[in-house]
C-alpha cells in the first residue's frame, strides 16, 4: 500500500497523491508543497469546483466527481454549500498559486502554495506598505506643489508683460491720427495765409 500512496506507485500512485492535495486544499484552503504538484492539482481542484457551480449538487456525475476527489466525504457538503456561494460570481479562477524561494542550503525542488480565494489565512504576500507618510516623500510632494505655483505664476506675469507691451489698440489708432492730420513740411505760419489774399498779381494790376 505504500508502493501505491507514495513514490514509485505509477499512474495510480499520481493519482491518489493528487486526490489527497485536492481534498487538503478544500479542507484547509492552503497547501504548502512541490510546486509541480500544485500546479497539477490546482487543474483539478479548480475543475471540481466549476461543475458544482454549473450543475449543483442534483446532478449525478458531479456528485461521483466530488465524490472521487474528496477522501473525506464530509468535504462534499462544504464544497456546495460553502465554495460553491463564495465563488459562483467570481469570473475568474478560485485558486491562487505562489512559488516560494528556492532554499539552496536543502537542494530541495521548487516549492509552491496553493490556496483558495477567501480563505481565512493571513495572505501569502506581505501587504504594501503605506508610504505616503515618509518624510522624503512628504517633501517630494511639497516640492512638487511649490514648483507648479511658482509656474503659474510666472506664467500670468508674462501674458500681464505682454499685454502691457502691446498696449490699447485704440488709443494707438488715435495718435497715428493726430499725427497724419499735420504736416510738418507744408504747414503755413500763422499770418501767411492772410498775406496770400491781399496780394495782387502783376497781371491783374495791368489789366484794370
Amino acid at each position: 500500500m505504500s508502493g501505491v500512496w507514495g513514490l514509485g506507485g505509477g499512474q495510480k500512485g499520481r493519482l491518489e497523491h493528487l486526490r489527497r492535495l485536492v481534498t487538503k486544499l478544500i479542507k484547509t484552503e492552503r497547501v504548502e508543497w512541490s510546486w509541480h504538484q500544485l500546479d497539477e492539482a490546482r487543474g483539478y481542484a479548480e475543475k471540481l469546483i466549476m461543475m458544482a457551480i454549473r450543475n449543483g449538487d442534483q446532478h449525478k456525475p458531479t456528485m461521483e466527481m466530488a465524490d472521487y476527489w474528496l477522501l473525506e466525504k464530509e468535504l462534499i457538503h462544504k464544497l456546495f454549500k460553502v465554495l460553491v456561494p463564495r465563488y459562483q460570481n467570481l469570473p475568474v479562477a478560485a485558486t491562487n498559486l505562489y512559488r516560494l524561494p528556492d532554499n539552496k542550503e536543502r537542494r530541495e525542488c521548487m516549492q509552491g502554495v496553493l490556496e483558495l480565494k477567501g480563505n481565512p489565512w493571513p495572505p501569502v504576500l506581505p501587504q504594501p506598505r503605506d508610504k505616503r507618510l515618509l518624510l522624503t516623500n512628504i517633501l517630494l510632494r511639497e516640492a512638487c506643489q511649490e514648483y507648479n505655483q511658482n509656474r503659474q505664476r510666472s506664467s500670468s506675469n508674462s501674458q500681464i508683460i505682454q499685454t502691457q507691451e502691446t498696449g490699447n489698440p485704440s488709443s494707438t489708432s488715435n495718435s497715428n491720427t493726430m499725427g497724419s492730420s499735420v504736416d510738418p513740411i507744408n504747414a503755413e505760419l500763422p499770418g501767411e495765409g492772410l498775406q496770400n489774399m491781399n496780394a495782387v498779381s502783376p497781371e491783374t494790376k495791368v489789366g484794370s
